[in-house]
């Protein structure tokens, strides 16, 4: 008979900061963090942004090791873009469900239908997908890249039916959508936004593009994260009732003390708002992460070299 034993146990310092500070000039490290990830994790990010601003800073680092606080693609998107260097994510299981919602072998079955279209596919998903795709674009920058391209142009747009049913009516072009969505922007309740129009008819909707038609047609103003994070920034209004996983709000709240933000609830009123995804890396994670040296982001290097181009593509029209 077989007893079993207990992993050892770990102690966390008393300052995670200061620790997380001192592996960083050991490692030569760099922290890239989301908008969508925890107040201090934010607070202790060399460089916080979006999508768009995170690939941009991926590929302008001299930084020996990069901890991506954020999803599964998007640490992928750092290593695709430094193959050479070492790229940590503080929890493995942090995906996407929109990057989910597009399998591979599906998606190469679904293009297949398609030879003649050029594919967009939106930076939410797998480098497999990517490795699969013409351009790579984001929430800031798809509707500029779709203009971009001849009027001729057939497009499939992948993986989010949402944006890419933004970008169509922004752009006027007729495209093929994926039918992937986020968990997140997909509960949000036209219903509840309604309810709080009423109870504020003095705020302000913004609202991201990975939203439902029925929530973005109140919308206020609709852009990317850091698109409604400026846009709170600039505008007089002292009110905004805000369509995107609440995390912005924290950066909100601190460019503009005075002005009150209210997340727009689920259909549920449950805290489905919240990315569980996003929500796994922690503090304490990160700081296991780059005491350990991992967990480490590896690819294959056919689907690195693949995905690359399409991803330089982007930057290159952005």
């Amino acid at each position: 008979m077989f007893t079993a034993v207990a992993p050892p146990t770990e102690t966390l310092p008393r300052d995670l900061v200061g620790a997380i500070q001192v592996f960083k000039k050991e490692l030569n490290a760099v922290i890239l963090a989301h908008y969508y990830q925890e107040a201090a994790i934010q607070d202790i990010a060399d460089y916080l942004g979006d999508s768009l601003g995170l690939s941009q800073q991926a590929a302008q680092t001299d930084a020996d090791v990069i901890v991506f606080a954020g999803v599964h693609f998007m640490a992928e998107t750092a290593k695709i873009l430094n193959p050479h260097k070492l790229v940590l994510l503080p929890d493995l299981d942090a995906g996407c469900s929109l990057a989910d919602s597009c399998p591979p072998l599906e998606f190469a079955a679904f293009k297949a239908k398609y030879p003649d279209h050029l594919v967009i596919s939106y930076i939410n998903c797998t480098a497999e997908i990517k490795a699969l795709s013409d351009i790579i674009c984001t929430s800031s920058n798809a509707v500029k890249i779709v203009e971009q391209l001849p009027p001729e142009q057939k497009i499939i747009f992948a993986p989010d039916r949402n944006l890419g049913r933004y970008v169509m009516q922004q752009t006027g072009r007729e495209m093929v959508l994926w039918q992937g969505s986020c968990i997140v922007h997909e509960t949000f309740s036209e219903r509840r936004l309604i309810e709080l129009k009423v109870q504020h008819p003095d705020a302000a909707i913004i609202a991201h593009p990975e939203c439902e038609e029925g929530v973005l047609r109140h919308a206020d103003f609709i852009g990317s994260t850091t698109a409604l994070l400026n846009y709170s920034q600039t505008q007089t209004t002292q009110k905004f009732i805000v369509g995107t996983e609440p995390g912005i709000i924290h950066q909100m709240q601190k460019v503009s003390p005075d002005k009150h933000f209210i997340p727009l609830p689920s259909t549920n009123n449950c805290d489905c708002n919240e990315c569980p995804f996003m929500r796994l890396n922690t503090l304490e994670k990160l700081y296991l992460a780059m005491k350990r040296r991992s967990p480490e982001i590896s690819l294959p290097a056919a689907t690195m070299g693949k995905a690359l181009k399409p991803i330089q593509r982007m930057l290159a029209m952005s």
